[in-house]
Protein backbone atom coordinates (compact mmCIF):
# COMPACT_ATOMS: atom_id res chain seq x y z
CA UNK A 1 0.00 0.00 0.00
CA UNK A 2 1.35 3.43 -0.86
CA UNK A 3 1.48 6.44 1.41
CA UNK A 4 -1.18 8.05 -0.74
CA UNK A 5 -3.51 5.03 -0.27
CA UNK A 6 -3.09 5.02 3.51
CA UNK A 7 -3.73 8.78 3.64
CA UNK A 8 -6.96 8.26 1.73
CA UNK A 9 -8.06 5.51 4.17
CA UNK A 10 -7.14 7.73 7.11
CA UNK A 11 -9.20 10.57 5.61
CA UNK A 12 -12.20 8.25 5.25
CA UNK A 13 -11.84 7.02 8.85
CA UNK A 14 -11.56 10.57 10.17
CA UNK A 15 -14.61 11.57 8.12
CA UNK A 16 -16.66 8.66 9.45
CA UNK A 17 -15.61 9.43 13.03
CA UNK A 18 -16.56 13.10 12.62
CA UNK A 19 -19.93 12.14 11.17
CA UNK A 20 -20.56 9.78 14.09
CA UNK A 21 -19.58 12.50 16.55
CA UNK A 22 -21.96 14.98 14.92
CA UNK A 23 -24.83 12.48 15.00
CA UNK A 24 -24.14 11.62 18.64
CA UNK A 25 -23.97 15.29 19.60
CA UNK A 26 -27.18 16.11 17.74
CA UNK A 27 -29.13 13.28 19.37
CA UNK A 28 -27.68 14.07 22.80
CA UNK A 29 -28.85 17.67 22.44
CA UNK A 30 -32.31 16.80 21.13
CA UNK A 31 -34.87 18.40 23.41
CA UNK A 32 -37.93 16.30 24.27
CA UNK A 33 -40.65 16.06 26.88
CA UNK A 34 -39.02 13.01 28.49
CA UNK A 35 -41.38 12.91 31.47
CA UNK A 36 -44.59 13.46 29.50
CA UNK A 37 -45.53 16.58 31.44
CA UNK A 38 -48.87 17.88 30.13
CA UNK A 39 -48.44 21.12 28.19
CA UNK A 40 -51.35 22.54 26.20
CA UNK A 41 -52.34 25.69 24.38
CA UNK A 42 -55.62 26.77 25.95
CA UNK A 43 -56.31 30.03 24.13
CA UNK A 44 -54.93 31.43 20.88
CA UNK A 45 -56.58 34.87 20.66
CA UNK A 46 -53.47 37.06 20.88
CA UNK A 47 -51.68 37.12 17.50
CA UNK A 48 -47.90 37.42 17.61
CA UNK A 49 -47.51 35.96 21.07
CA UNK A 50 -44.15 34.14 21.40
CA UNK A 51 -44.81 30.39 21.56
CA UNK A 52 -43.43 28.69 24.70
CA UNK A 53 -41.05 25.79 24.25
CA UNK A 54 -42.75 23.80 26.98
CA UNK A 55 -41.20 21.13 29.17
CA UNK A 56 -38.47 20.14 26.72
CA UNK A 57 -35.04 19.11 27.93
CA UNK A 58 -31.97 17.26 26.77
CA UNK A 59 -31.27 13.69 27.77
CA UNK A 60 -28.54 14.82 30.16
CA UNK A 61 -30.96 17.29 31.80
CA UNK A 62 -33.50 14.49 32.10
CA UNK A 63 -30.99 12.23 33.84
CA UNK A 64 -30.04 14.98 36.26
CA UNK A 65 -33.71 15.63 37.05
CA UNK A 66 -34.98 12.02 37.29
CA UNK A 67 -33.99 11.26 40.88
CA UNK A 68 -35.27 14.51 42.35
CA UNK A 69 -38.56 14.16 40.45
CA UNK A 70 -39.05 10.71 41.92
CA UNK A 71 -38.24 11.99 45.38
CA UNK A 72 -40.47 15.07 45.12
CA UNK A 73 -43.30 13.08 43.58
CA UNK A 74 -43.45 10.48 46.35
CA UNK A 75 -42.77 12.89 49.23
CA UNK A 76 -46.27 14.33 48.76
CA UNK A 77 -47.86 10.91 49.27
CA UNK A 78 -45.61 9.87 52.15
CA UNK A 79 -46.38 13.11 53.99
CA UNK A 80 -50.12 12.53 53.60
CA UNK A 81 -50.62 15.61 51.42
CA UNK A 82 -51.53 13.54 48.33
CA UNK A 83 -54.01 10.71 47.94
CA UNK A 84 -52.20 9.41 44.82
CA UNK A 85 -48.77 7.75 45.24
CA UNK A 86 -46.98 10.41 43.19
CA UNK A 87 -47.81 14.11 42.83
CA UNK A 88 -47.04 14.02 39.09
CA UNK A 89 -50.01 11.65 38.58
CA UNK A 90 -52.39 14.56 39.15
CA UNK A 91 -51.04 16.68 36.32
CA UNK A 92 -53.04 15.44 33.31
CA UNK A 93 -56.35 15.84 35.15
CA UNK A 94 -55.34 19.20 36.60
CA UNK A 95 -54.32 20.61 33.22
CA UNK A 96 -57.59 19.42 31.67
CA UNK A 97 -59.59 21.04 34.51
CA UNK A 98 -57.56 24.27 34.16
CA UNK A 99 -58.26 24.29 30.42
CA UNK A 100 -61.97 23.77 31.04
CA UNK A 101 -62.13 26.52 33.69
CA UNK A 102 -60.34 29.06 31.47
CA UNK A 103 -62.51 28.33 28.44
CA UNK A 104 -65.75 28.25 30.46
CA UNK A 105 -64.94 31.56 32.14
CA UNK A 106 -64.95 33.39 28.79
CA UNK A 107 -62.87 36.42 29.85
CA UNK A 108 -59.68 35.10 28.26
CA UNK A 109 -60.63 34.56 24.60
CA UNK A 110 -58.36 37.45 23.49
CA UNK A 111 -55.28 35.89 25.14
CA UNK A 112 -52.80 33.23 24.08
CA UNK A 113 -52.17 31.01 27.08
CA UNK A 114 -50.32 27.72 27.47
CA UNK A 115 -50.61 25.60 30.60
CA UNK A 116 -47.92 23.30 31.98
CA UNK A 117 -48.57 20.86 34.82
CA UNK A 118 -45.78 19.46 36.98
CA UNK A 119 -46.41 17.85 40.41
CA UNK A 120 -49.65 19.73 41.07
CA UNK A 121 -47.99 23.00 40.11
CA UNK A 122 -49.39 24.93 37.16
CA UNK A 123 -47.29 27.30 35.07
CA UNK A 124 -49.08 29.81 32.85
CA UNK A 125 -47.14 31.05 29.83
CA UNK A 126 -48.19 33.28 26.97
CA UNK A 127 -49.69 36.72 26.43
CA UNK A 128 -52.52 38.63 28.08
CA UNK A 129 -53.82 42.16 27.40
CA UNK A 130 -53.51 43.63 30.93
CA UNK A 131 -52.01 42.98 34.35
CA UNK A 132 -55.53 42.71 35.71
CA UNK A 133 -56.28 39.94 33.20
CA UNK A 134 -53.12 38.10 34.29
CA UNK A 135 -54.08 38.39 37.96
CA UNK A 136 -57.62 37.17 37.23
CA UNK A 137 -56.27 34.18 35.33
CA UNK A 138 -53.94 33.23 38.20
CA UNK A 139 -56.81 33.52 40.72
CA UNK A 140 -59.04 31.34 38.54
CA UNK A 141 -56.39 28.61 38.20
CA UNK A 142 -55.68 28.63 41.96
CA UNK A 143 -59.32 27.65 42.51
CA UNK A 144 -58.96 24.43 40.48
CA UNK A 145 -59.08 21.30 42.62
CA UNK A 146 -55.67 19.72 43.45
CA UNK A 147 -53.65 22.74 42.24
CA UNK A 148 -50.95 23.36 44.83
CA UNK A 149 -49.24 26.38 43.24
CA UNK A 150 -49.56 28.66 40.20
CA UNK A 151 -46.59 30.28 38.49
CA UNK A 152 -47.39 33.35 36.43
CA UNK A 153 -45.04 33.56 33.44
CA UNK A 154 -47.54 35.57 31.40
CA UNK A 155 -46.46 38.59 29.39
CA UNK A 156 -48.62 41.69 29.17
CA UNK A 157 -48.65 42.42 25.45
CA UNK A 158 -46.63 40.56 22.85
CA UNK A 159 -43.54 42.76 22.67
CA UNK A 160 -40.32 42.42 24.59
CA UNK A 161 -38.64 39.31 25.91
CA UNK A 162 -41.04 36.76 27.40
CA UNK A 163 -40.32 35.28 30.83
CA UNK A 164 -40.27 31.78 29.37
CA UNK A 165 -38.13 29.94 26.81
CA UNK A 166 -39.70 30.08 23.35
CA UNK A 167 -39.63 27.62 20.45
CA UNK A 168 -37.38 29.92 18.46
CA UNK A 169 -34.95 30.87 21.24
CA UNK A 170 -31.62 29.08 21.53
CA UNK A 171 -31.40 26.58 24.40
CA UNK A 172 -29.85 28.22 27.42
CA UNK A 173 -28.07 26.70 30.36
CA UNK A 174 -30.99 26.85 32.76
CA UNK A 175 -31.95 24.91 35.81
CA UNK A 176 -34.29 21.98 35.13
CA UNK A 177 -37.96 22.85 35.54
Amino acid sequence: MTLRGSTCIADVIVGVLLAMLLVATASAEERRNFFGDPFVAVTTGFPGCPIPEGPLMTESEMRAEAHSRTERGTRCYLSGACRLPNSYRYDRDIVERVRTHILYDGRFAATSVWVLGQRRWVTLEGCVRTKAQSAALVRLVREVEDVEAVFDQLTVGNHGKPRYRTVDSPPAATAPR
